[in-house]
């Protein structure tokens, strides 16, 4: 064991030995002395299963071993299932330092937080909820559990990132520094991460007055073996959306085939596919007389179903096969699977990689397929189905994540006023009254949210008090109002989360099913549903219901990709896959080609469209009676020139990056584009005003008119990336740059 080794406590290094490691992964040794020096904040930077947590307990525990008198760690995690998990993990190195180890959530037993109120120590495993309501509940008990605190960790912090959610745990910490009188001598954050973009700005993200320095540890090289195979899969231009094709059961079929025997995870991106996967399956597992082993795994399950399917991959004693949506990404430890499947191209590349990261066992290579359907083409087939879109966003995501290793930084420029409208009753609760400017001050002069201006503070803080939320005492100081008491006193307070509200899409008296709203429904807008065109002709905020009209145009693309997720950066590889006619990934002087017969056909069919359309110049392209952009640019520069060309009264819809305009020329619309640019292009918080449902996060319905579009419009679109992309292209006004179109 080397010399870092010998620093930890003597019963800490027995334990290592007792585990029968024969030596510290390089990732743990490296993290001992950053941890141990005690005085700085650290991000620990490693790969799923790389040993990120023993690399913060082992020295964290060292260093806290002889205290007695205060809790030494605060352990935050953004799942119940991973403190319980972690829970497991660490009760043996607990004992072996006679340290104890709480779990703190709603499913705890009463008698076990009630024996860690009493005799606070060791380490206390937490979400940002429950830590939101200790603060606010017993504070006085917080300032003393805590007062010798010497780290605070955050696991999956990635999760957090330029979330609602992580604003608030930046905001909890920092009301917890407060208290416990630790501004001038804060208490080291330390973050792990499997997936962090952009590495060197996350300090910031960890703490925004960087009064600590950061120290960043990550594997010197991760040499895992990844195993990557891409099949396609073709779908008749007949199929009925409603029933499964001949495609489908061809997929389950290689699905059944694949997985039957061994542990693995099938990553489905939505609920209903999920469901029609895991029934399908089930099925062939009774066609062909032997026990189901696939299940499916989603928010929607009850807690039971999805515990049980946990702790059935966590024993390894049954071969088990789990179809989920997002739920099985983060580190909950459910042992190794065999493989990970994405039954759809991926929403992010970060989600690409957690995935991936949960295959492979011991030494073995993890992997990772990718199974992919795209439909026949015909003479009614639009640009999204022809140039193969799905399959070649699917091949761009992997040859970042494997070949550029990057992924998406956190977007975390967001003010997130509905999170700060939390804080300020969280706030005022905890004290009882508070100064408007000790709001300000606490929230974001030295808080997180430095985005918001004090003309936008002053805002919220009258609107809050026009609706009761908030009172002013004749001492000036505020203090909760009748509502503000209503929200505060109601158990779902402490959570800032909520799930996308679900419309129902309602075609006359006919409801077609529900649409989650995180992408943005503007009136007149196209969109594709249940395998059919419609025009919105009105959306309801408060029954939730979206109504539409049948609309003509083309058969729709099989993939939609709508949404605010895609990244710049992913259309952009996709544009030089398609121009460089190459999808391989170089590995020394190889090229590497992981795509089947029938994938590489598809990539031949979209990759010679692309070159016959001239698609490497032309960005407007004339369809029939219908204009296609496309752009080659993420979706909020996509959605930015949706809306505007919504604002200047065509008829439109976006699909996967494309933007597609009805019933017009190419000329038209670009003379209305060119006419948009001289005259100015509208704020993003003016497109924002289009948009009918804006509550994305839980309390946006509070929030003044002008926040709810600014928050939203930052949110959704950037003006300033489709100005620099149509002064490219339209030559600034002028026509001088046409020959690039």
């Amino acid at each position: 064991m080397n010399p870092e080794f010998q620093r930890l406590d003597p019963r800490v290094q027995k334990w290592v030995f007792k585990q029968g490691w024969n030596d510290l992964r390089d990732i743990q040794k490296k993290a001992i002395p950053a941890i141990l020096a005690g005085d700085r904040d650290v991000l620990i930077s490693a790969s799923t299963a790389a040993g990120k947590t023993e690399a913060f307990f082992l020295p964290a525990c060292s260093a806290i071993a002889k205290e007695q008198n205060s809790f030494g760690i605060l352990y935050i995690s953004p799942l119940k299932a991973l403190i319980n998990d972690q829970n497991r993990r660490l009760e043996s190195l607990g004992e072996a330092l006679n340290m104890a180890i709480t779990p703190w959530h709603g499913d705890v037993a009463q008698s076990k937080k009630l024996k860690a109120r009493n005799n606070p120590s060791g380490i206390l495993l937490i979400t940002p909820e429950s830590l939101e309501a200790l603060i606010i509940r017993s504070a006085g008990w917080v300032q003393t559990a805590f007062s010798n605190l010497s780290y605070i960790v955050i696991d999956e912090f990635h999760a957090f990132i330029g979330s609602g959610r992580g604003m608030q745990l930046l905001s909890l910490l920092n009301r917890l520094e407060h208290l416990l009188g630790r501004l001038n001598k804060p208490v080291p954050r330390v973050a792990l991460s499997a997936t962090l973009g952009e590495l060197e700005k996350v300090p910031l993200s960890l703490r925004p007055d960087n009064s600590l320095p950061c120290e960043i540890v990550r594997e010197s090289s991760n040499r895992s073996t990844l195993k990557v195979q891409v099949r396609g899969y073709l779908e008749s231009a007949t199929a009925d959306p409603e029933h499964a094709s001949s495609a489908d059961m061809l997929l389950c079929e290689d699905l059944f085939r694949l997985c039957r025997g061994d542990a693995h995870l099938i990553f489905a991106n939505s609920r209903k596919r999920t469901e029609s996967l895991a029934a399908s399956l089930s099925d062939l597992s009774e066609t062909h007389t032997v026990p189901n082993e696939f299940f499916p795994h989603h928010g929607s399950l009850s807690k039971e179903l999805r515990e049980s399917l946990e702790q059935r991959l966590q024993r390894g004693n049954l071969p088990t096969t789990a179809i989920c949506t997002m739920t099985l990404e983060l580190g909950i430890d459910i042992g190794k699977v065999k493989s990970v499947i994405q039954v759809t191209a991926p929403h992010s590349v970060s989600s690409l990689r957690q995935r991936m990261g949960r295959s492979g066992r011991r030494d073995s290579a993890s992997i990772l397929r990718m199974l992919i359907t795209e439909r026949e083409i015909t003479s009614t087939s639009g640009l999204v189905d022809q140039l193969r879109l799905q399959l070649v966003q699917s091949l761009a995501m992997l040859r970042l994540l494997i070949a550029s290793q990057w992924f998406e930084p956190a977007d975390t420029l967001q003010p997130h006023f509905s999170t700060l409208f939390h804080q300020i009753l969280a706030i005022t609760a905890q004290w009882g009254g508070v100064r408007a400017d000790q709001l300000y001050s606490q929230l974001c002069q030295s808080g997180p949210f430095k985005q918001v201006t004090g003309h936008q503070f002053k805002t919220l803080l009258q609107h809050m008090g026009a609706l009761n939320f908030l009172t002013q005492l004749s001492s000036g100081e505020l203090v909760l109002g009748v509502e503000g008491e209503r929200l505060v006193s109601h158990y779902s307070f402490f959570a800032v989360f909520k799930t996308p509200e679900e419309f129902r899409i309602v075609a006359g008296n006919k409801t077609l099913g529900t649409l989650p709203m995180d992408s943005p429904v503007m009136p007149d807008q196209h969109i594709i549903f249940a395998g059919r065109r419609w025009e919105v002709t009105d959306i309801d905020s408060e029954k939730k219901i979206i109504h539409v009209t049948k609309t003509k145009g083309g058969k729709p693309p099989l993939f939609g990709g709508q949404g605010m997720s895609v990244h710049d950066v992913v259309r952009q590889e996709m544009f030089k896959i398609y121009t460089t006619g190459d999808y391989r990934i170089s590995v020394g002087e190889k090229k590497i080609d992981f795509a089947n017969t029938t994938a590489r056909e598809l990539f031949r069919e979209g990759h010679h469209y692309f070159q016959a359309g001239q698609l490497n110049t032309e960005r407007f392209i004339q369809q029939g009676a219908h204009v296609c952009i496309i752009p080659w640019m993420g979706d909020k520069t996509v959605n930015t020139l949706h809306a505007l060309l919504l604002q200047r009264g065509f008829k439109t819809g976006t699909y996967a990056g494309v933007v597609e305009v009805e019933n017009t020329t190419v000329a038209d619309v670009k003379r209305s584009l060119v006419q948009a640019l001289e005259t100015g292009l509208p704020a993003e918080s003016v497109l924002a005003r289009q948009v009918a449902e804006k509550s994305i996060e839980k309390y946006d319905e509070f929030l003044p008119d002008d926040l709810l579009n600014l928050g939203y419009g930052q949110r959704a679109f950037d003006v300033s990336s489709i100005r620099q992309w149509l002064e490219a292209e339209l030559g600034a006004g002028s026509q001088s740059h046409t020959h690039h179109i």
